[in-house]
Order: C-alpha cells, then structure tokens, then sequence
C-alpha cells in the first residue's frame, strides 16, 4: 500500500475545495464562458506576478510556446529553417512548438549539477542560423546566468523563456528587463497550468506573458482564430482559448501560490537534510535563488531497483523524464548529436513527493526510507 503517493490532485485541491466550489459557481450562473471577467483578472494578475507588462491566457503550455513563435514569425522576426537552442533534457513540448512551426532545434547538453541548459556549450552551438534561446525552468530551477545573457546580447538572440516550471521562482540575478522573476527574465515566457503544476488548472490552460505589446496582440489574435475583432481575421489562427471556469479555479489557487510553494521548499530542506544515502545524489540549492520544486529530482543507482524499493516501503515516484527528445521516434534526426550528460540523467532520475499534502515530516520519514536503501 502506497502511504505518500507521489501525486494525488484531489487531495492537494482538498484544502481550497470550498473556494474553488464557490468560483465555479459564479462563473456558471453568470453565463458567460469566454472572454470575460475571470479571464481578463487572471491575465492582470498573471502579468503582475511575473512583472511583465502583458499577459495572454492560452489553453495549454504547449499552445503558450506554439503561439510565441508563429507570432514571432508574423512580425517577421523568425523564419522557416531558423535555428533554437533548446536543452536537451526538456520535455517533449519545447523541442515540439519549435518544429512545429518549421523552425530547427538544436538541443544542448544541461549541466550536470543545475540540470538546466548549460550556458558554457552554448557559443559552439551557434551558427548564422541561430534566432533564438529557448531557457527552461527545469523541476522549478531558474534557467539564468550571465553567461546566457552575453551569448544571447552578443548575437543578437531572443530569449524565449519556458516557465511552465517555475511560476514564482527567482533568479539570483537580474534578467534583461531588470526583474529576476522567471517569466519576466527574457523577451518573452511561456507557462503551463497544467493540473500537476504548483498552480495547476482543473483541467488544462496556460499563457504568455511579455513586455512586447506588439507580440502580446498578436499571440492574443492567433489564439482567437486569427480575429482582431468579431468576424475579422487577420491570420489564419487557432483555438486555443483559456475557458472561464478554468480562469476562475486559477484565480482561487493563485492567491494560495505562496503557500504552495513555500510548503514545497520546506519539504525539499527536508529532504536535503536527511538523505544521507551515498547511492542517492540530491538535487542542488544556490544561493540567491528561489527555487519552487514543481518536482524534487535526485539521482540513484539502478534506478528501477531503487523505485522498486520505494513502493515496496510505500512511497510513490515518478521519472521525469525518461526518454529524452533525441530518442523519441519522432525525433530520430536529432540522434546524430552527442548529448552525453541528458542520457545519463535520463538513466537515474528519480521524482520523489512534494506536492501536498506532503509535509516536512513526511520527508524525514522518507529519507530514512531511502537511507535504508
């Protein structure tokens, strides 16, 4: 029998249940289930919390990263056959959203301690092709150096963030709009509110957030079927439309965002004070920066033993992720790059708790699970 399941969403939305009852509710009985109220408050707080000027609910993470560079096309800053350096180790969706749109990505190794991109390999991976930066938040990490910035102000790159990760981390230094929130680090963001996010939908949803009017109103219009206005398209756009009741569970969960996130770095102290296994490496904290844990990753020995074992003792896992973008069947042309540190990671990572209602305590009786390992 599992005691702490890696993940159980009803009960992590069990302490906000009346709230969220009560929004539903609302939205239900005004009649009114896009474009409205919850919506445009949403967006407003969205912006606020990531201190860009804008922001654009979408319907998904995905779609958020999708819509950033059409538009980015749109405005003929990016083309067909241009290049994106994306880390290797991502999820699926950040190497996606750049092939969809005819657009090259080229993967780079992460860093084995951050686990994030690693900024050091990225001038051998730029060519006359190359547009733009794609950083990901990785498990709630700041993706943010100074290296970055150099390589990215040096030749001339956008810096697309994916913040599907880390809505409310911070960097240990400023981005390029003076904040240090991720979100607002780069030229532009993507976020994901998919229901296991630290602010997760009852459903799907996800937006875009950016200082950049211009591209604001143009991922706004994409996302709208391509409409400026009623009945009057400008592009040939999608549907990919935030709905109200999802904008109404947010709104409810995002004033409890904090404390969300607060919890779950309490649980990751605690983990890291207490796994004292040597066959378990646990992931890295950095002075400075406020990390969010959407997930707590260490690295074990014969990982599928040691995920046995835990379960055996009644503790849930997960793998994030498993088979990285190169060694998807889709992917199979970018197999021809050396992307040695992504595959060992791939190999050994492990996702342990940390979402409520995991506590403190709970971690130190996992650890000494895992200490018995």
């Amino acid at each position: 029998m599992i005691q702490y399941p890696f993940l159980d969403l009803a009960l992590s939305n069990a302490p906000y249940m009346e709230e969220l009852k009560e929004a539903a509710c609302k939205v239900i009985e005004r009649g009114r289930y896009l474009h409205s109220s919850e919506t445009e408050l949403l967006e407003q707080e969205i912006a606020g919390v990531c201190q860009t000027r804008f922001c654009v609910s979408v319907s998904n993470g995905l779609d958020a990263l999708r819509l950033i560079i059409r538009a980015y096309k749109e405005m003929g800053v990016l083309h067909e056959g241009d290049e994106v350096i994306i880390p290797a180790n991502t999820y699926v969706a950040s190497v996606l959203a750049v092939s969809d749109n005819g657009l090259v990505p080229v993967l780079c190794d992460p860093n084995e301690v951050t686990m994030n991109l690693d900024s050091a390999l990225l001038e051998g991976l730029i060519t006359p092709r190359t547009r733009a930066l794609m950083p990901v938040h990785l498990y709630g990490t700041p993706c943010w150096d100074e290296e970055l910035m150099n390589v990215a102000r040096k030749h001339d790159l956008l810096i697309i963030e994916d913040n599907a990760q880390a809505i409310g981390a911070r960097s240990a230094i400023d981005g390029i709009n003076g904040t240090r929130v991720t979100g607002g680090l780069g030229h532009v963001a993507a976020i994901s509110f998919y229901p296991t996010k630290n602010l997760g939908a009852l459903g799907d949803g996800g937006a875009v957030v950016t200082n950049d009017e211009k591209l604001a109103s143009i991922v706004r219009a994409l996302a709208n079927y391509g409409a400026d206005r009623r009945y009057h398209n400008i592009y040939q756009g999608l549907n990919c439309r935030l709905d109200e009741i999802q904008a109404a569970m947010l709104r409810v969960k995002l004033h409890h965002l904090d404390e969300e996130n607060d919890n779950r770095n309490a649980v990751a102290l605690a983990y890291k004070e207490h796994i004292t296994n040597p066959r378990v490496t646990t992931p890295a904290t950095f002075k400075g920066m406020k990390q969010i844990w959407h997930q707590y990753v260490v690295r074990a020995e014969q990982r599928d033993r040691f995920r046995n074992y835990l379960a055996e003792q009644g503790v849930g896992s997960d793998i994030h992720y498993e088979t990285p973008a190169h060694m998807q069947p889709c992917y199979s042309t970018l197999r021809h790059v050396p992307l040695p540190v992504t595959e060992r990671l791939a190999a050994e990572v492990v996702s342990l708790p940390i979402a409520h209602p995991i506590t403190p305590d709970d971690a130190r009786k996992i650890a000494e699970i895992i200490n018995n390992y």
